[in-house]
């Protein structure tokens, strides 16, 4: 017989195996991949694999796949020039034309100018105004908004969240609450005036009452829309409703408290003024009813925008804290695209 043939025919060594294990090659090398042994056995694994099982490629490519996530943040950070580019080109393009209007066609005494409006910037941050340092005016205005502010966000929270999960409470007390919400709010700050005089005390209460019914509505529908199998288990469980209260409805409702807040400040920044422009010795709601007293367009437009940019810092910081707070929570799509 020739030694081609003998060694065709010439039987294999059996290979050493337990009673439990498989004596095919692929099988070993599965099993031994799965019990940690090394790289190579790793790679055979792959091509037994992908030859037994052809739709198995796709899920040996998946962390070549997650190790191209990271590309949205790249893009979006490379979009974030551009956006920012735009959004000056946009606010020059509208001064410009702004200045052109009030220097052909339009009357600047009724509509002013941005150069009117900046010289009167100057002047009161250089200068002073009529009622002191310009500086004196925003922290009056600064520090009634943020008393009222505080104030109306723990007033709205404490009673919404209550009501939220007292359906007795809250059918009571529905009507009232509504019949008060319904009332001006000017009206509220004429009496306040009348109430607490000109002091600080009439312009947080005009601020409580804005910030409260906005923040309120949003902690009363947060707490009434926590999921009622997460209640029904921690019961189950053993939790006590101060503790169901602490672990459960407070962290379901923060979303839509802080939601609320954002909108909040903006309304405690709008009674501070009402109340300073009803009646005030300081402020910048004082500056802007003397502005229109005296025809003053100018002092009326730099007052706006100092509010504005109280605002936006405000709205800054609340958006730092919220981000701190919901660090726990994965992002959304709703988070990416936030205005």
């Amino acid at each position: 017989m020739p030694p081609e043939r003998r060694a065709a025919v010439s039987p294999e060594p059996a290979p050493l195996t337990g009673p439990n294990e498989s004596t095919d090659p692929s099988v070993r090398a599965r099993t031994r991949t799965r019990d940690g042994v090394g790289v190579g056995v790793g790679v055979g694994v792959k091509e037994d694999i992908k030859e037994d099982h052809p739709m198995s490629q796709q899920a040996l490519e998946t962390p070549a796949v997650r190790d191209d996530a990271p590309a949205r943040p790249r893009r979006r950070g490379l979009r974030a020039p551009k956006i920012t580019a735009t959004r000056v080109l946009l606010v020059v393009l509208w001064l410009a034309s702004w200045e052109l209007s009030a220097s052909t066609f339009l009357d600047p005494f009724y509509y002013s100018k941005p150069s009117a409006i900046w010289g009167r910037l100057v002047d009161w941050f250089t200068s002073g105004t009529a009622f002191g340092t310009i500086w004196e005016q925003i922290a009056v205005t600064l520090e009634e908004a943020v008393a009222g502010f505080v104030i109306g966000s723990l007033a709205g929270v404490v009673l919404g969240v209550l009501l939220g999960r007292g359906r007795f409470l809250a059918e009571v007390c529905a009507p009232f609450i509504k019949a008060a919400n319904a009332i001006p709010r000017i009206v509220l700050a004429s009496l306040f005036v009348i109430w607490f005089g000109l002091g600080m005390s009439s312009k947080v209460a005009t601020a409580v009452v804005l910030v409260f019914f906005a923040v309120f509505f949003n902690a009363f529908q947060g707490a009434r829309e926590v999921d009622k199998t997460l209640i029904d288990n921690a019961r189950i469980l053993g939790a006590r409703p101060r503790q169901i209260l602490l672990t459960i409805v407070l962290p379901s409702a923060t979303s839509w408290i802080l939601a609320s807040l954002h909108v909040a400040f903006g309304f405690a920044l709008i009674g501070a003024i009402v109340g300073e422009y009803t009646g005030a010795d300081k402020g910048l709601g004082l500056l802007i009813n003397h502005a229109q007293g005296t025809f003053d367009s100018a002092g009326i437009y730099a007052g706006m925008i100092i509010i504005t940019v109280m605002a936006l810092l405000a709205e800054w910081l609340l958006t730092l804290l919220e981000r701190r707070l919901l660090a726990w929570r994965p992002p959304s799509a709703a988070a990416e695209a936030q205005i």
